[in-house]
């Protein structure tokens, strides 16, 4: 029974490291602040525990060596008087997980098969199933969480087609072999109350998939129970066999781990793949302190008027009073002069300097620094302006780091993608009965910028007027993404338009002379 048969912590103590990580990295993409004042309100230790700035912290809580000092700018208490609101986060992590999805994925790569069928089969899949926008959603789930599990399945209710979608790394128990994935367990909690907790686990091994529910509590898998017992896993129940499985209709797994960017810097000698957040957390840590004293300088820079008592109009008994700073006339006030002339009975304006360009530089800098730790160059986020329209080559000139960074997680990608066209059309054959047949595709990936139409229309004109390049020179470089049968029909549809087809000369002249070459043939005979 590859299912768990006795009750155990969940999720097991082996992923303790990973979990905690997942956790972090889950909050900063997620963005939000109590989940961050959750993660790094712990207190522990700066390099043994999530807490990577701290020796500034004040002690807030003793006992115990882990719980000692320091915590990061979100791990402070909020003090007296103050609320949770008054801290503000600055999305800068999710905008990192979206970046970098739009980069592999706002141009889909092509899946190339050598069998007709089968190409038309993937691209309906594809095209009908909604891949593109998994993969969208898997590449930002990798880039936070440092990895992502593509899964194939099927459900002939919902679907006519294979579906895919994505699990989160931080629901997942997965199980490695030289750096290849060889089993792992999903687990989702399905039902909760205030003493219950119901998971439902799925594992995946090679060419099979086991379900189970166990009832447990919040820290505890508990012990399986029929999975007919919650609705949500009934379904199962019509599928599995003795031992709580069935045939995955496919040789390998009917999952993929695409890892975000390995080594992991943290987990040595793991498979698992690092975030995009990994060593920047501090940095993000400190942008936000940054805009919370730039929006606290705000606060307090609001013009106030200090007046005194006298100068107060009573609204009545048990109401309080109130100063109108419109009025212009007062009644004189029967009070002592102040000494000089002026003090404590005047009207005094209150407004403190906000440092405009002090906090705005020290966000700027902060912001590269978190994009160069991540892999990318400020310009993926705008952050260098609007100038003159720039050629492709300039733009991966200019973007340099951040097309270094996708080439490597395309490396991690390729494969992942090579494997979802043999499983799908492995489902589709088993499951569905088309008549496809199930092979790796070639995985093409576009370069990642879309050239300007006007500046190529101009490239090519003047390729033309020069007659430096081939018709079929031209049109591929309009359509990079065309095969050698559509450039063809291409070229000879251009030329026939500008009469450029002549026939062949001996064709020719049979069609305009017969009668001469009749009448040259037999004077020849004579």
């Amino acid at each position: 029974m590859p299912l768990p048969t006795t009750d155990q912590e969940w999720p097991p103590p082996v992923m303790k490291p990973e979990m905690l990580l997942y956790a972090q990295h889950g909050a900063w993409y997620a963005g939000d602040p109590d989940q961050l004042a959750k993660v790094y309100g712990a207190g522990v230790v700066p390099g043994i525990g999530l807490d990577l700035k701290g020796w500034d912290r004040p002690l807030v809580r003793g006992g115990g060596w882990l719980n000692r000092i320091t915590r990061m700018f979100w791990g402070t208490p909020v003090p007296a008087g103050q609320t949770r609101s008054t801290k503000i986060h600055v999305p800068i992590a999710a905008d990192i997980a979206s970046t970098s999805a739009d980069l592999l994925f706002s141009e889909p790569p092509s899946l190339r098969l050598s069998g007709t069928p089968s190409q038309k089969r993937l691209d309906k899949i594809l095209a009908d199933g909604g891949v593109i926008p998994v993969l969208l959603e898997g590449g930002e789930l990798a880039a936070a969480h440092g990895g992502v599990f593509l899964r194939a399945g099927w459900d002939t209710e919902l679907s006519d087609m294979p579906i895919i979608d994505t699990v989160p790394a931080d629901a997942a128990v997965p199980e490695f072999s030289k750096g290849r994935l060889k089993a792992v367990t999903f687990w989702r909690i399905v039902h909760e109350d205030e003493h219950e907790v119901w998971r439902h686990l799925e594992r995946h091994e090679f060419g099979r998939v086991f379900h189970g529910l166990y009832r447990g509590d919040a820290d505890r898998l508990g012990m399986q129970v029929p999975l007919q017992d919650l609705p949500e896993t009934e379904s199962f129940s019509e599928l599995v066999d003795a031992e709580g499985g069935f045939d995955s209709h496919y040789r390998g797994l009917l999952v993929h781990y695409v890892p975000n960017m390995r080594p992991h810097r943290t987990l040595r000698g793991t498979a698992l793949g690092r975030s995009d957040y990994a060593g920047v957390e501090i940095l993000m840590d400190s942008l936000d302190e940054t805009f919370t004293s730039w929006m606290r300088d705000l606060r307090l820079g609001k013009g106030r008027i200090i007046v005194p008592e006298v100068y107060l109009q009573n609204t009545g008994r048990g109401r309080g009073a109130m100063f109108d700073p419109d009025r212009e006339v007062y009644a004189p006030l029967g009070m002592l002069p102040p000494p000089g002339g002026s003090g404590s009975s005047m009207i005094t304006v209150s407004q403190f300097d906000i440092r405009v360009a002090e906090h705005q530089a020290t966000a700027k800098s902060l912001l590269a620094q978190i994009l160069r730790g991540a892999g990318y160059s400020v310009q993926s986020f705008g952050e260098a302006g609007e100038g003159a329209a720039a050629t492709a080559t300039e733009i991966h000139s200019r973007e340099r780091r951040s097309f270094t960074t996708r080439r490597r997680k395309i490396g991690y990608w390729t494969p992942a993608l090579s494997w979802l066209s043999e499983c799908l059309l492995a489902i589709d054959n088993a499951v569905y009965g088309t008549k496809v047949v199930a092979e790796r595709a070639q995985v093409e990936w576009p370069d990642g910028v879309t050239p300007d139409p006007e500046a190529l229309s101009r490239t090519l004109d003047m390729l033309n007027r020069a007659q430096s390049a081939s018709l079929d020179t031209r049109i591929r470089m309009l359509h990079p993404e065309w095969e050698d049968t559509q450039v063809k029909a291409e070229v000879d549809r251009l030329r026939d338009e500008h009469g450029l087809n002549a026939p062949d000369p001996a064709e020719l002249r049979e069609m305009i002379l017969p009668e001469a070459d009749d009448l040259s043939a037999s004077e020849t005979a004579s």
